[in-house]
């Protein structure tokens, strides 16, 4: 079952792109403009796993969406182009599982609602792409039923890929995020774990090469 992400963003292009880019990396959404049409649209069915909500909105804001999300046992992340620490500390001290300034990256939204559907055991358990099966409770890869033995870094290289599906990833972002800190090695490393991918699920067409910027995982929506 995938689970289902609430989004409230009043910005068109960027509740779209939230969308987007989380329905290609298997999440079903759900989007609101305004925050009086979330409220009524949550009071109606509240079956979602978490909520990503901008602060500054139409009607009802954020803050005050906030309480109405916690009863219906919805964790928030705000996102939000108020950076100043008292709003981070109010939206945190209130309840909300996260906080993240506008501009941000995708790879950084993806990552911490990974965590997030962690700490509430809401994670999804299986992910597949075509004929390729990946449990991420056991790390056991199985393509047309058959396991397919990776290495920790090639898991785990494989997973930034999965989360980010048809978005093009330079190598310095993989390794940060392979690592979770600045990695001063050589980025070609990446290109030995992506080889060693693409040949064991004989992805050769399916992690693309993007010239002078790193890869993709094409997957059809």
């Amino acid at each position: 079952m995938k689970a289902r992400i609430l989004v409230i963003e009043d910005e068109m292009a960027i509740n779209d792109l939230l969308c987007m880019n989380l329905e290609a990396a298997g999440y079903e959404t759900v989007g609101y403009l305004d925050g009086n049409d979330a409220s009524e649209g949550v009071a109606q069915g509240h079956e979602f796993q978490c909520a990503l909500v901008d602060i500054m909105l139409p009607g009802k804001d954020g803050y005050t969406l906030l309480p109405e999300l916690k009863k219906f046992g919805i964790p928030v992340i705000f996102l939000t182009a108020k950076a100043d620490v008292t709003s981070k500390v109010k939206g945190l001290k209130d309840g909300a599982e996260d906080y993240i300034v506008k501009p941000f990256e995708m790879l950084e939204v993806m990552v911490r609602l990974e965590k997030v559907l962690d700490r509430y055991g809401t994670a999804p358990k299986q992910i597949q792409i075509d004929d390729v099966i990946i449990d991420t409770v056991s790390h056991i890869v199985t393509k047309n039923g058959e396991e397919i033995y990776l290495k920790p870094m090639e898991y785990n290289c494989l997973m930034v890929f999965v989360k980010n599906q048809n978005k093009a990833l330079t190598r310095s972002q993989i390794l940060q995020e392979l690592w979770k800190e600045e990695f001063c090695g050589e980025t070609r490393t990446v290109d030995a774990h992506v080889g060693r991918i693409r040949k064991k699920l004989s992805w050769q067409d399916k992690i693309k090469t993007i010239p002078r910027i790193g890869y993709r995982l094409e997957v059809d929506l």
